[in-house]
Protein backbone atom coordinates (compact mmCIF):
# COMPACT_ATOMS: atom_id res chain seq x y z
CA UNK A 1 0.00 0.00 0.00
CA UNK A 2 2.80 2.45 0.89
CA UNK A 3 4.55 1.61 -2.39
CA UNK A 4 1.41 2.56 -4.33
CA UNK A 5 1.18 5.87 -2.44
CA UNK A 6 4.82 6.61 -3.27
CA UNK A 7 4.17 5.93 -6.97
CA UNK A 8 1.18 8.28 -6.95
CA UNK A 9 3.16 10.98 -5.16
CA UNK A 10 5.96 10.62 -7.73
CA UNK A 11 3.48 10.94 -10.59
CA UNK A 12 2.56 14.40 -9.32
CA UNK A 13 6.17 15.43 -9.79
CA UNK A 14 6.27 14.10 -13.35
CA UNK A 15 5.91 17.51 -15.08
CA UNK A 16 8.72 18.93 -12.92
CA UNK A 17 10.98 15.96 -13.61
CA UNK A 18 10.25 16.14 -17.34
CA UNK A 19 10.93 19.89 -17.33
CA UNK A 20 14.30 19.30 -15.66
CA UNK A 21 15.04 16.57 -18.19
CA UNK A 22 14.23 18.89 -21.11
CA UNK A 23 16.41 21.65 -19.64
CA UNK A 24 19.35 19.24 -19.30
CA UNK A 25 18.94 18.08 -22.90
CA UNK A 26 18.73 21.67 -24.13
CA UNK A 27 21.73 22.93 -22.17
CA UNK A 28 23.82 19.87 -23.10
CA UNK A 29 23.35 20.99 -26.71
CA UNK A 30 24.24 24.57 -25.80
CA UNK A 31 20.82 25.79 -26.91
CA UNK A 32 19.00 28.73 -25.40
CA UNK A 33 15.27 28.49 -24.88
CA UNK A 34 14.88 30.81 -27.86
CA UNK A 35 17.02 28.59 -30.08
CA UNK A 36 15.11 25.45 -29.09
CA UNK A 37 11.80 27.22 -29.66
CA UNK A 38 12.86 28.17 -33.18
CA UNK A 39 14.22 24.71 -34.00
CA UNK A 40 11.06 23.09 -32.58
CA UNK A 41 8.61 25.53 -34.15
CA UNK A 42 7.21 26.27 -30.69
CA UNK A 43 6.91 29.49 -28.72
CA UNK A 44 9.56 30.48 -26.21
CA UNK A 45 6.77 30.64 -23.63
CA UNK A 46 5.90 26.98 -24.30
CA UNK A 47 9.55 25.95 -23.77
CA UNK A 48 9.70 27.94 -20.52
CA UNK A 49 6.43 26.46 -19.23
CA UNK A 50 7.54 22.89 -20.06
CA UNK A 51 10.88 23.42 -18.30
CA UNK A 52 9.13 24.85 -15.23
CA UNK A 53 6.78 21.89 -15.15
CA UNK A 54 3.69 24.06 -15.51
CA UNK A 55 2.69 22.66 -18.90
CA UNK A 56 2.22 19.04 -19.97
CA UNK A 57 3.11 18.81 -23.66
CA UNK A 58 0.91 17.02 -26.18
CA UNK A 59 2.27 14.26 -28.41
CA UNK A 60 2.59 16.78 -31.25
CA UNK A 61 4.60 19.12 -29.00
CA UNK A 62 6.81 16.25 -27.84
CA UNK A 63 7.45 15.35 -31.48
CA UNK A 64 8.47 18.94 -32.23
CA UNK A 65 10.73 19.03 -29.16
CA UNK A 66 12.46 15.81 -30.13
CA UNK A 67 13.07 17.23 -33.63
CA UNK A 68 14.43 20.45 -32.16
CA UNK A 69 16.77 18.48 -29.89
CA UNK A 70 17.76 16.07 -32.68
CA UNK A 71 16.72 12.96 -30.76
CA UNK A 72 14.03 10.40 -31.48
CA UNK A 73 10.97 10.21 -29.27
CA UNK A 74 12.23 6.82 -28.13
CA UNK A 75 15.54 8.31 -26.99
CA UNK A 76 13.77 11.28 -25.41
CA UNK A 77 11.74 9.01 -23.13
CA UNK A 78 14.38 6.33 -22.71
CA UNK A 79 16.77 8.93 -21.31
CA UNK A 80 14.02 10.44 -19.14
CA UNK A 81 13.66 7.20 -17.19
CA UNK A 82 17.40 6.78 -16.77
CA UNK A 83 19.55 8.40 -14.13
CA UNK A 84 22.15 9.29 -16.74
CA UNK A 85 21.85 9.87 -20.47
CA UNK A 86 22.13 6.97 -22.88
CA UNK A 87 24.76 8.38 -25.22
CA UNK A 88 24.64 5.31 -27.45
CA UNK A 89 20.98 6.01 -28.28
CA UNK A 90 21.81 9.64 -29.05
CA UNK A 91 24.68 8.58 -31.32
CA UNK A 92 22.33 6.19 -33.13
CA UNK A 93 19.77 8.99 -33.58
CA UNK A 94 22.49 11.23 -35.00
CA UNK A 95 23.76 8.56 -37.39
CA UNK A 96 20.26 7.62 -38.54
CA UNK A 97 20.05 10.94 -40.39
CA UNK A 98 23.32 10.45 -42.30
CA UNK A 99 23.95 9.16 -45.80
CA UNK A 100 25.49 5.77 -46.48
CA UNK A 101 28.79 7.43 -47.37
CA UNK A 102 28.81 9.40 -44.11
CA UNK A 103 28.05 6.22 -42.15
CA UNK A 104 30.98 4.42 -43.75
CA UNK A 105 33.27 7.32 -42.88
CA UNK A 106 32.01 7.42 -39.28
CA UNK A 107 32.54 3.66 -38.98
CA UNK A 108 36.15 3.95 -40.20
CA UNK A 109 36.82 6.80 -37.77
CA UNK A 110 35.39 4.83 -34.84
CA UNK A 111 37.40 1.75 -35.76
CA UNK A 112 40.60 3.81 -35.98
CA UNK A 113 39.89 5.52 -32.65
CA UNK A 114 39.45 2.28 -30.76
CA UNK A 115 41.81 0.02 -32.64
CA UNK A 116 43.76 -2.32 -30.37
CA UNK A 117 47.41 -1.34 -30.30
Amino acid sequence: MDNEKNKLAGAGRLPLRFGDHMRRLRTARRLTQEMLAERSELSVDAIRRIERGSFSPSLETLSKLSAGLNVSLRTLFHNFERERPDHVAEICDFLSRRSGRELQLAWRVLQAMFEER
